[in-house]
C-alpha cells in the first residue's frame, strides 16, 4: 500500500431527532472522515469522537490535531506498508488517542480490502453473509414518546431494543416496557452514570430479564464492576472501560464482564477489535458491536467486523435513516424486515463514499501529500 497522500475533512451533519443519554443531549454531530489515496484507490474511514470530551478523553478538534500533527507523519516515515496491522505498530508511539488512530487505520483497512478485490470483512476473517441488528433508543422525557419508538423499530423489524438509562429514568422506565411489550430482547445502557450506592436499586433490574447492563459503573473501572456482577443475575457488560485486549484479559480474569461491547473508535481500530474479538470467543464471552452515531462510511466498518463469528449479540448498528435525513453513501445501509444487514459484496467496504455529499457536509479539509 504506496499512499500518495491523506486527506482529512471534518463534517457536520444534523441528526434527524434529538439523542438523550446521562452525557446530555446531541442535535448535531460533528466527526472526521479520513480518505487514504494510492493511485488506483480511495480508502476510507471515520473518526467517532465527540466535538466535546464527555464519552472519552478524545474531541473532534484534539483528534484533527493528534492525526495532522502526529499520526500522519508516522504513516509517512514508512515508504509502504503491506498489511493494514502494521499501521497499529506504526502508530504505537503515541500513547491513547484511540478514535484518532481508528480513523486512519480503517482507511488503511479499505484499501488494503479494495486493493486485493475482496470485502472487508472477508479481508477481516469474517463468515457471515447478514447481521443481526438492534437499535440504541436515547432517554426520552415522556414514557409514551419512548413507547411508540420501541414500537416503531419492533415492526422495522430490529431485534434487539437497548434502553439508555440514568438516575430517576431507570426501573419505572425498564418496568414499564416490560409490562407493556412483555419478553422482547432488551438491555440497559447506563453510560456510567451509578456507583455501587446504587446497588439496590441495580438489583432490582434483575427482575426483568434483560439481555445485559452496559456500564453500570464508572468508565475507567474494572473492580467495583467484579463486586457488584457478584451480586447481580444480570449479566454485565463493559464498554468504555475496554480500550484494548489487555483491558479485556484483565476485565476477564476479575470477573468485571459476561458480555463486552467493541467500538472499534474506543479500541483504536479494526486490529485490535479483532484481538478482543480473539480473546473474548477463546473464554466465551460473547461480544458485539457498538455505535457512536457513525456516518455510513463509520456504519460500514460495523457491518465488516460484526461479521466475525464471535459478535453472536445483535449491534448498535442501525440503518442510515434511524440517524440521518440523507447519508453520505451510496446505497444507504438499509435493515430488512427481519431484522438483518446484509453485508455487501462487493470489494472493500462495499459502500461508495457520494463525493458531492462529502464535499456537502464538509466544514474543513486539508492535503497531506507524502
Amino acid at each position: 500500500m504506496k499512499v500518495e497522500k491523506i486527506v482529512l475533512r471534518k463534517m457536520s451533519m444534523q441528526l434527524k431527532a434529538p439523542f438523550r443519554t446521562s452525557f446530555g443531549t446531541q442535535l448535531q454531530k460533528q466527526f472526521i472522515v479520513s480518505e487514504v489515496h494510492t493511485k488506483e484507490h480511495i480508502g476510507y474511514g471515520e473518526c467517532v469522537a465527540m466535538t466535546v470530551p464527555l464519552y472519552s478523553e478524545e474531541s473532534v478538534g484534539g483528534a484533527w490535531h493528534v492525526m495532522e500533527e502526529f499520526l500522519i507523519p508516522l504513516l509517512f516515515e514508512q515508504s509502504e506498508l503491506r498489511h493494514p496491522d502494521e499501521v497499529t505498530a506504526c502508530l504505537a508511539p503515541i500513547r491513547r488517542n484511540n478514535m484518532a488512530k481508528a480513523a486512519l487505520e480503517g482507511a488503511y483497512w479499505d484499501l488494503f480490502a479494495k486493493q486485493n478485490d475482496v470485502p472487508l470483512a472477508k479481508a477481516l476473517g469474517g463468515n457471515k453473509t447478514a447481521i443481526e441488528v438492534g437499535v440504541s433508543i436515547g432517554i426520552e422525557e415522556n414514557i409514551d414518546d419512548l413507547y411508540r419508538l420501541v414500537e416503531q423499530y419492533l415492526q422495522q423489524g430490529y431485534r434487539r431494543m437497548k434502553i439508555k438509562i440514568k438516575p430517576g429514568k431507570d426501573v419505572q422506565v425498564i418496568a414499564g416496557l416490560r409490562q407493556r411489550f412483555g419478553n422482547i430482547p432488551m438491555m440497559a445502557d447506563a453510560n456510567s452514570a451509578y456507583t455501587l450506592e446504587d446497588i439496590d436499586l441495580l438489583k432490582e433490574l434483575d427482575d426483568f430479564g434483560l439481555m445485559m447492563i452496559e456500564q453500570p459503573l464508572a468508565h475507567d473501572d474494572i473492580i467495583d464492576h467484579a463486586q457488584l456482577q457478584k451480586q447481580l443475575k444480570t449479566p454485565i457488560c463493559l464498554d468504555e472501560s475496554i480500550h484494548s485486549v489487555e483491558d479485556a484479559r484483565h476485565a476477564i480474569e476479575l470477573g468485571s464482564t459476561k458480555v463486552i461491547n467493541i467500538k472499534i473508535g474506543r479500541v483504536g481500530g479494526l486490529t485490535e477489535s479483532k484481538k478482543i474479538h480473539d480473546l473474548c470467543q477463546k473464554h466465551g464471552i460473547p461480544v458485539w458491536c457498538g455505535g457512536m452515531l457513525e456516518s455510513g462510511i463509520g456504519r460500514a466498518h460495523n457491518i465488516a467486523i460484526t461479521s466475525l463469528p464471535n459478535f453472536t449479540l445483535p449491534g448498535d448498528t442501525a440503518g442510515s435513516s434511524r440517524y440521518w435525513m440523507e447519508d453520505i453513501i451510496k446505497p444507504e445501509v438499509t435493515v430488512s424486515h427481519d431484522g438483518l444487514i446484509h453485508i455487501p459484496a462487493e470489494a472493500g467496504i462495499g459502500y461508495e463514499p457520494v463525493p458531492e455529499l462529502l464535499d456537502k457536509y464538509t466544514i474543513q479539509k486539508q492535503e497531506f501529500i507524502r
